[in-house]
C-alpha cells in the first residue's frame, strides 16, 4: 500500500491517502480537498472511501464534500450519528482498498466515537489513531462535554481511554507504523511529540500511556494541565457532524471591497507593524498572511462562532489565501466583507520606550495574556496579572486604568492581539505591545 502523508501545519493536522491498486481511501480531510484529487490523479488512482476517526473540533472536514464530488462513501463510527450519508465502520467491520484491507477498532477516550482504522496489506501493517493516540502522546478527553452527538464528562472519557490504551492495541505487532490526525503544536493533547510518525512498539516504550500504572494514576495525569479550549471547537465538532458546505462556493460569495472602511468587530490580519502604523478604531490585530501564525487557533478563540466580523487584509492578492484559512475553521458563513484600507482616519499604536520601561516598570501595569499552564511555570515579570489571551475579550474590564498598560505574551504574536483587543476595550489608558522585546525580559 501507497500511503501518503498531508500536513497543514497552521493547525498541525495530518490527513492521509491510502492508494492500492489503483484505489485510494482519504482518512481525515482537511476543508480544501484539492490536494487529494491531484495526490489520486498523479497515481491514476480512483477515490474510492473517505473514513472520518471522529468529528473534528479543531478544523472542518471535506468528506462531505469529497462524497458529492467523486461519488465515494464515508466511513465512520455510527455513534457518531452523522447526519451526512455514510457507511458504519465499527468494530469488526471490515473495508478493502485494492489489495488493502482497513478493519475499524473502537478507541473511545479523546470523544466516545473515536476509531482507530488498521491497515494492513502483505506484512505491512499501519494504524491511523485520529485523535487516540499521537507520537508521545493520547488524545485530551475534555472537549465532548458540550458538544457532539454523543455528550460525555472528562472524568467518563478519560476512564475509556485508560481501556482504550491497556487494551485495544494488544494484539498488534510492534512495527506497526502509527500515523495520528495531530503533531506537536496542536491544542487536542498537551505533550505530542514533534515526530510525524512512529511504531506501535516505540509508543509501548517511551509514551507515557503505555507505563504500567493504575487507572486513577492514568487519569490524573491525562486530566492535569490541558490547553484551554478555543470557542470553536464544540461549533466545528457539530459542522462535522451535519458535513460542510463546499469550500469554493461558500468563500466566493464573501464580498470584497478596496480602499474601504468598516464599522462593528474588525478583524485586521495583516503584519503587527503594519496594523500598528494605521489601522480602523476597534480593530483586533490576528495575523494571518503567514503559513507560521496560528492565525485559525487564534481566531476562533477570540472571535464567538457565529460572531459577524470584517476582515482587513494588506491587499488583493492575500484574499483567496485568507479567506481558505478562515474557512479552515468554518468562520467564512459569519465573515460580512473583506476590504483594503483607504488609508484615511486610521489609529496609530503608541510605541513603547522600552529603556523607561526596564528602569520604572513599576510605573507600568503589566498584563500577560499566555496561557494558565504557561504562567504557572515561569513568569517574566513578578507584578504582572494574568488575563490569558483567549479570555481577554471578556476580562478587560478588569484591568486597572490608572498606569499605562503594557502587554506581553512569549515572542509577541499573541500580545499584538491582546493589545488591540486593550485598545479597544480600554478607552482611557495607553496600551503598549512588548512585542518581541519580552526576549530581553527572559
Amino acid at each position: 500500500m501507497n500511503i501518503k502523508q498531508f500536513e497543514y501545519k497552521p493547525l498541525a493536522h495530518y490527513s492521509y491517502a491510502i492508494v492500492s491498486n489503483g484505489e485510494m481511501a482519504i482518512i481525515d480531510p482537511e476543508r480544501d480537498p484539492k490536494i487529494y484529487y491531484d495526490h489520486a490523479k498523479v497515481l491514476g488512482a480512483k477515490i474510492v472511501a473517505i473514513i472520518e476517526t471522529h468529528p473534528h473540533a479543531d478544523f472542518v472536514s471535506a468528506h462531505l464534500q469529497i462524497h458529492k464530488e467523486t461519488g465515494a462513501t464515508i466511513y465512520n463510527s455510527e455513534k457518531l450519528g452523522a447526519d451526512y450519508p455514510h457507511q458504519k465502520f465499527d468494530q469488526g467491520d471490515l473495508l478493502n482498498i485494492g489489495n488493502c484491507v482497513l478493519k475499524a477498532i473502537n478507541t473511545p477516550g479523546h470523544s466516545p466515537d473515536s476509531i482507530t482504522v488498521v491497515a494492513t496489506e502483505g506484512d505491512e501493517t499501519a494504524l491511523f489513531t485520529g485523535d487516540t493516540l499521537f507520537i508521545g502522546d493520547v488524545g485530551r478527553p475534555d472537549l465532548r462535554e458540550k458538544a457532539g452527538n454523543m455528550k460525555a464528562k472528562r472524568e467518563e472519557l478519560a476512564e475509556m481511554m485508560y481501556d482504550t490504551i491497556t487494551t485495544k492495541f494488544n494484539n498488534l505487532p510492534d512495527d506497526a507504523m502509527v500515523y495520528p490526525a495531530h503533531g506537536a503544536g496542536s491544542l487536542c493533547g498537551k505533550n505530542l511529540s514533534d515526530a510525524a510518525s512512529s511504531t506501535l512498539g516505540t509508543e509501548r516504550r517511551d509514551n507515557w500511556a503505555f507505563k504500567t500504572q493504575t487507572k486513577e494514576e492514568f487519569m490524573d495525569t491525562i486530566l492535569e494541565g490541558q490547553p484551554f479550549i478555543p470557542s470553536y471547537f464544540g461549533f466545528n465538532v457539530d459542522i462535522n457532524k451535519i458535513g460542510a458546505n463546499n469550500l469554493e462556493p461558500a468563500i466566493d460569495r464573501i464580498p470584497f471591497e478596496k480602499d474601504a472602511t468598516a464599522t462593528g468587530l474588525i478583524v485586521d490580519v495583516r503584519d503587527a507593524s503594519d496594523f500598528k502604523k494605521g489601522h480602523l478604531s476597534g480593530s483586533i490585530n490576528i495575523q494571518g498572511l503567514s503559513d507560521a501564525h496560528k492565525f485559525e487557533t487564534w481566531l476562533g478563540a477570540i472571535v464567538q462562532p457565529e460572531e459577524a466580523f470584517t476582515l482587513v487584509i494588506d491587499n488583493e492578492d492575500s484574499k483567496q489565501y485568507i479567506l481558505e484559512r478562515i474557512a479552515k475553521i468554518g468562520y467564512e458563513e459569519q465573515l460580512k466583507k473583506v476590504i483594503t484600507l483607504i488609508g484615511e482616519d486610521l489609529v496609530k499604536t503608541p510605541t513603547l520606550n522600552l529603556q523607561d520601561f526596564k528602569t520604572h516598570p513599576e510605573q507600568y501595569t503589566i498584563i500577560d495574556i499566555r496561557n494558565a499552564s504557561e504562567v504557572a511555570d515561569e513568569k517574566f515579570f513578578e507584578t504582572a496579572e494574568s488575563h490569558p489571551l483567549n479570555n481577554l475579550r471578556k476580562t478587560a474590564q478588569t484591568i486597572s486604568t490608572d498606569k499605562p498598560i503594557v502587554v506581553h505574551c512569549a515572542g509577541g504574536y499573541r500580545s499584538a492581539a491582546g493589545s488591540s483587543i486593550l485598545e479597544m476595550a480600554l478607552k482611557d489608558v495607553t496600551v503598549y505591545d512588548l512585542g518581541e522585546s519580552v526576549n530581553d525580559f527572559k
